[in-house]
């Protein structure tokens, strides 16, 4: 029943939609331990999967910006997935607001844990891009035998120098407890690329969150940090990243930070001299390189794992 009153339940005759007044039964999608929805995204190859690749995207972007990446994936036979962070694109929650980063993590984990059950014995890799970075590197440190490599792009690692000195750190704390929801500006588009297109592109996209960064969610991405700081000597798997030298909204310090602290013997860091954050939207020639490393860099894994003895 579509229109007129019944007598049945509010909440079973006005099903749960997304902030965009799309219902979740014509979405695929999960709830997580909160009971909240999530909009998950799902590329299948045409074969039989080899490996399974979960996709961490950034903060207020959303997973459908991984398209180009993800059909590039399947063309080696990967099953590559992702949602929608709570507070991001067609998932509930307020925008850009999270009770603890560590939600991200943890519904992160859930996600990857219903795949491998419909997946079984698949090797399965991460990959994040910026605040998706943080969040599959804690992933990794989470369950450290449980993955055969990680993909950052631009990482999250440390704060960006402007925004973290002590005195500015201290006033968001007090900042918190007073005004939590505290905008603190909003993303400048012109340094997520050099790609006008891509600017473009993303500064007019509806499911992107153009609003500000409130205080409390920057005070999650500085606990994330910090948690962060700690956990890099856990990481032993197989590690790319790729970063751009002059990216403004994640230093490139973290990704030297991560290749001189993390324990793995197998671990690579590739730096583009002019490129900015978005390296897998980036002018052609650093996205075609970019998007060929990780290719190169998975198939490689792929093959290792499928040699591996099963434990």
């Amino acid at each position: 029943m579509k229109s007129g009153h019944s007598s049945r339940m509010p909440e079973e005759s006005s099903p749960r939609k997304t902030p965009q007044n799309v219902p979740y039964q014509d979405l695929p999608h999960i709830v997580n331990a909160d009971g909240q929805y999530l909009f998950c995204r799902y590329w299948k190859p045409a074969a039989k999967p080899r490996g399974l690749v979960f996709v961490a995207h950034g903060a207020g972007e959303h997973c459908c910006r991984y398209d180009d990446l993800a059909q590039m994936l399947t063309g080696i036979n990967l099953f590559v997935f992702a949602h929608d962070h709570v507070g991001h694109g067609q998932s509930e929650g307020d925008r850009m607001v999270v009770s603890d980063f560590h939600v991200f993590v943890r519904d992160s984990l859930q996600h990857i844990d219903l795949m491998k059950k419909d997946h079984p014995g698949l090797p399965v890799f991460l990959l994040g891009h910026s605040m998706g970075g943080a969040i599959t590197i804690l992933v990794a440190c989470e369950r450290p035998n449980d993955f055969s490599g990680l993909v950052l792009i631009s990482p999250l690692v440390v704060a960006n120098p402007e925004v973290a000195t002590p005195i500015k750190v201290f006033a968001a704390k007090v900042l918190n407890l007073v005004l939590p929801n505290l905008s603190l500006g909003a993303i400048d588009p012109s340094v997520v690329s050099r790609n006008k297109k891509e600017v473009e592109s993303y500064a007019t996209d509806p499911l992107v969150h153009h609003g500000g960064m409130k205080v409390s969610f920057v005070i999650q991405l500085m606990n994330a940090i910090a948690k962060i700081e700690r956990s890099l000597p856990k990481l032993t798997l197989p590690i790319l990243v790729l970063h751009g030298s002059p990216d403004k909204l994640c230093d490139i310090k973290g990704s030297y930070l991560l290749m001189d602290t993390a324990q793995s013997q197998d671990k690579t860091l590739k730096v583009y001299d002019e490129a900015y954050h978005a390296l897998h939207k980036e002018l052609p020639e650093v996205t075609t390189s970019v998007l060929k490393e990780i290719l190169t860099w998975m198939s490689q894994k792929v093959s290792a794992a499928e040699k591996a003895p099963h434990s």
